[in-house]
């Protein structure tokens, strides 16, 4: 996988510009069980540029039109304000929002949960059938680029939920990779009466499990996906989570690519050393 991720390791060069992106880390309450919960992650395609064949938890690029002013008719005024002022390092209002605009389109996307209200003010939900057979084409015309998604919105008559998501950390793709993302994560419980898609690379695993899978070597990881497990076992139940983002203070992360003896290292700010970067082929 060196033609992917760290493909520049050992080249000369100058360092690519990071592309925003978001990611949203979804938990739900493991069954039957009043403490504990799983996570959401999914598997990138193996002919995916960037980290291929790893199990990250869902999100991408912003887009463009996440940034347009339009995208704020289409949020709660107190939710625009927190959006706003929540993120370390932006300057530009349209490009803060579009942040968190991406956060949720990204989720829609992938795998079909939508953090949306109605007019009422009510979280959206899936349990009526009808609801449900309209919003799976709206997935899949969003995600083909044929339907924009802020006329999702616009059709169903729909406010964002940005106060479901929650900022919780900061990473940046190490400078020696030829892909980078200056990636916020989010970290959000699934709506009620909601169910994720699944297209077959999707699984719920709670943090200690998908840790353990890692070790084993049957999931393979990327740092920052690893990092943010560890952090998530340290918690009970999914409100401690989310209320651990208030006291957060967020500062972005930047590992260091290292190539010693033949092999390629990845070093943590905390000085950890990450080896076995790659996927078996």
């Amino acid at each position: 996988m060196t033609e992917g991720r760290y493909a520049s390791v050992g080249g000369i060069g100058m360092a690519v510009t990071p592309t925003d992106a978001a990611t949203v880390i979804l938990l739900r309450q493991v069954n039957g069980e009043t403490q504990g919960f799983e996570v959401l992650m999914a598997l990138r395609n193996s002919r995916s540029a960037f980290v291929p064949s790893s199990y990250v938890f869902p999100g991408g690029r912003v887009d463009g039109r996440d940034c347009l002013r339009d995208m704020e008719g289409f949020c709660g005024g107190s939710d625009l304000i927190r959006a706003q002022g929540a993120l370390d390092g932006v300057s530009l209002s349209e490009r803060a929002l579009g942040i968190w605009v991406a956060a949720i389109r990204e989720t829609f996307e992938e795998v079909g949960l939508l953090f949306a209200c109605r007019k009422d003010g009510t979280l959206l939900s899936f349990d009526r059938d009808d609801i449900d057979r309209r919003f799976l084409p709206y997935r899949e015309r969003v995600h083909s680029g044929e339907l924009n998604f802020t006329e999702v919105l616009r059709r169903e008559e729909l406010t964002l939920a940005l106060d479901r998501l929650h900022y919780f950390s900061h990473w940046i793709t190490p400078e020696l990779s030829p892909i980078r993302y200056d990636t916020r994560f989010f970290v959000a419980e699934v709506p009620p009466d909601q169910e994720a898609l699944h297209d077959g690379d999707e699984l719920w695993i709670t943090p200690a499990e998908a840790l353990e899978e890692y070790r084993e070597q049957r999931l393979h990881m990327v740092v920052p996906t690893i990092v943010t497990l560890e952090e998530l076992c340290c918690f009970e139940t999914i409100g401690d989570v989310l209320e651990s983002t208030r006291r957060k203070d967020i500062t972005g992360v930047m590992t260091r690519i290292v190539l010693e003896g033949g092999e390629i290292q990845e070093h943590a700010p905390d000085g950890r050393i990450f080896r076995n970067l790659f996927p078996p082929r």
